[in-house]
Parts: structure tokens; sequence; C-alpha cells
């Protein structure tokens, strides 16, 4: 099935469905995600936002429902239908996975450079100059000092660290990036220099994004479109200032009024 890229989804969600035995994970969940746009998801803990996630990417089995990706080639794959090979290459080359603890998206025994690297060897770099020169680029990207490139990431401070995780998921160009809480954890003033840092590669690269975020300043810094789950269910969905300036759906403004007390 041939794709128009202006009026296919890049990833299409419909009635995506996932339950831990009694407890729910999400429900009935529906989404279109266009190239270079940018969705954000809200909740509180335990409302089924990294469950959902999780589904979207292929990383959590189904109980109901589908997720297709437009490929590079103009076809529609079936993303939970693929073979782990095929979705492994998706992974390194088309889509970006950013965790909320870089640790569990860096190698730790494996130098700055090597991390970066790693991700251009996957997709047949073989030139070692080439790659050093790009990883050292891309360090430069993320606002770290070219120095630190024969470094080990356990030297680094959680914000580096954050950074460098997103210098090694983005050096191939990716068109879908997956972020799950990329703030959390980190100091008020890093957080902030990490949002515009996100926010200008976002730009740049013409990415596609879904941020997972409780905190709604994330989200409106980031993001174009919001959804807010409350336990495994979305509540609400809208434009990004639409939502968190006049919430419709009670807990919305719950979440809403929450920040304006803090």
């Amino acid at each position: 099935m041939s794709i128009s890229p202006t009026d296919t989804p890049l990833l299409k969600a419909d009635g995506v469905s996932k339950s831990f035995g009694t407890v729910l994970g999400c429900r009935d969940v529906d989404l279109d995600l266009f190239p270079g746009e940018v969705l954000g998801i809200v909740g509180e803990s335990g409302s089924g936002k990294s469950t959902l996630l999780r589904c979207l990417s292929g990383e959590q089995a189904l109980q109901s429902g589908h997720v297709h990706y437009a490929l590079r080639t103009g076809e529609i794959a079936d993303v939970h239908g693929m073979g782990p090979a095929q979705r492994r290459m998706l992974m390194r080359t088309d889509w970006a996975f950013v965790h909320q603890n870089p640790r569990d998206g860096l190698r730790m025994g494996v130098s700055a450079g090597g991390n970066v690297g790693e991700r251009l060897m996957a997709i047949g770099d073989r030139h070692y100059g080439n790659i050093r020169n790009t990883a050292i680029d891309w360090l430069e990207k993320v606002e770290m000092s070219a120095s630190r490139i024969d470094h080990m990431p356990e030297t680094f401070s959680g914000g580096m660290q954050q950074r460098l995780q997103i210098a090694r998921n983005l050096v191939t160009r990716p068109r879908l990036a997956f972020m799950d809480e990329p703030t959390g954890g980190l100091d008020v003033s890093v957080q902030a220099r990490l949002l515009d840092l996100l926010r200008g590669l976002v730009a740049d690269l013409g990415l596609a994004c879904i941020i997972v975020t409780h905190d709604l300043a994330v989200a409106r810094h980031l993001s174009h479109r919001l959804m807010v789950m409350r336990a495994g269910e979305v509540v609400e969905a809208g434009l990004t200032d639409q939502i968190l300036d006049d919430p419709q759906h009670p807990y919305s403004q719950l979440l809403v009024s929450s920040i304006l007390r803090a």
C-alpha cells in the first residue's frame, strides 16, 4: 500500500488495548502522528502513559488493536506483525527511544564516541575517521565538549548522560522518536536547557515525536498536541495550548489547576 507524505500518518494506532491481569494498562486508544509532529501524552503516575508508549513502539504486545507505521519505501507496516529483526532495524535507523534513565539507553562500558558510533555502524558505516568525526559533531550538537569523546558515560553527570543518549539516538537522523520522561530526575536548570536543546533538534531534523511526561511545562514546551490519560483511557485530546489554557474534562482541569497552585 503506497502512502502520500501529505495526508498519511507516519504512525497510526487503532483501538490499542493492554491489560496486566486485572490491571488496565490502556484501553481503546486511537491516534495519528504525522511527520514532524510532536505529541505529548500526559497524566499522573499509573495513568497508562508508559504502557501506551511501549505498545506503540512494539515493545509491549497488544491485547487488541493495531499499530501501523509508514516505511520510507512507501509501504505501511504492521508494527506488531513485524519480525524481531525488522523491528530491531527500525530501532537502529528510523526510530529512536529516549529513556528516562539514560543508563537504560547507553552502553555504560563503551566510550561516549563509541555509543554514538555504534548507531552509525549499525547502518553500514565502516570508515573510522568518518564515524569519529560524526560522533564529535553530534557531541557538539548536544553541547558536550569534543574532548569527552573517549570518556566513559559513568564519568558524566545525569544531565550529560541524557545528552549523550539523545546524541546516540539522533545520529542516524530517525523519523520518529519515542521519549519516556526525557527530563525526569534532572535539576530544574539542567531540565530547562535540555528542553531547549530537544526543541531545537526536533525542529532541525523534522522529527516526529511521542513524549510521555507528567510535567505539563515539558508538554507545553515541546508538543504540538496533547493526549490526557487517566486510568488507562484518553479523557481529552487536542492542541496543547487549547488543553492547557482551556481544559474541558474535569481530570484535565484538575491537572492544570494543580500546576497553578504549585
